[in-house]
């Protein structure tokens, strides 16, 4: 592993589930926090609360791993080699350069090249990864499967990424390659029980990371959960600007989104238990 400051933070239990938590770091090192149009504008597509929002998943024993840095630092769940992971369709790379809206991160000239790129991947890619292929091998040694669960949220309605509303539940699963029909069947029963829009392989199929781990061959099963903001969040559609965005998370609005998660958490152990 690099140096403890580029690491993630993980939360160790012994239930064959691991949740990812990618998207949910704001550190900004000052280096290229200098760099930037604005520290607010850098961290307006976080996932913002999700670790907050998940916090029961210690009571079932998760494992959690959950990211320090900002995905302007570099996105965890983008492919490193640069590929798209929705060709055709607008996206933003490895280390961004402009926020879900278009609006350029780094002021001109100030853009990272490909040898900054390279560096950041070794020392904040690599080592989030190399977490989550170590939880997911050490939890395969007492258990016959184990489910990656890949925790999401975004803005209900960007014009530039989709049209409309997204759903409040987008259940991504590599268009089922990327875990069994019937860990996808469970997981689908415990959202539609919510009574919310919710849609499965949607805009978000899942990102590098449902991709890459899940492997259902060898009994590792990936999903990815992208939450609309209105499901926790009380979210006004519409343009966010540094005076209203973040808006502050509200336990009691949660609830019934928490409620849900939880189905959908307790039905991945189940699938994993046989």
């Amino acid at each position: 592993m690099s140096d403890a400051t580029t690491d993630p933070v993980i939360r160790r239990g012994n239930a064959p589930l691991v949740l990812s938590m990618p998207h949910v770091g704001t550190a900004i090192p000052e280096d290229i926090e200098a760099r930037l149009v604005s520290p607010w504008l850098a961290r307006k597509d976080a996932d913002w609360w999700i670790d907050q929002l998940y916090e029961f998943a210690g009571e079932l024993d998760a494992t959690i791993v959950r990211a320090h840095w900002s995905r302007t630092v570099i996105d965890l769940n983008r492919d490193p080699s640069g590929a798209s992971l929705y060709p055709g369709q607008a996206t933003t790379g490895l280390c961004p350069v402009e926020s879900f809206d278009g609006e350029p991160l780094y002021r001109p000239g100030e853009e990272p090249g490909a040898e900054e790129i390279e560096a950041r991947t070794d020392l904040y890619f690599r080592p989030y990864h190399e977490a989550l292929s170590d939880e997911i091998s050490r939890l395969r040694k007492s258990n016959e499967r184990v489910v990656l669960y890949d925790c999401h949220s975004i803005r209900s309605a960007i014009p530039r990424l989709f049209a409309g509303k997204i759903p409040v539940f987008n259940l991504g699963t590599n268009s089922g390659a990327a875990a069994d029909s019937d860990l996808i069947e469970r997981a689908c029963a415990a959202i539609a029980a919510s009574g919310r829009s919710h849609v499965v392989d949607g805009r978000f199929k899942g990102g590098y990371i449902t991709r890459h781990y899940g492997q259902p061959e060898h009994s590792v099963h990936a999903l990815q959960m992208e939450l609309a903001c209105r499901g926790y969040m009380r979210e006004s559609l519409g343009p966010v600007s540094e005076a209203n965005w973040p808006i502050a998370f509200d336990p009691v609005f949660a609830g019934p989104t928490r409620l849900t998660l939880r189905a959908v958490l307790v039905a991945c152990l189940i699938f994993a238990r046989g």
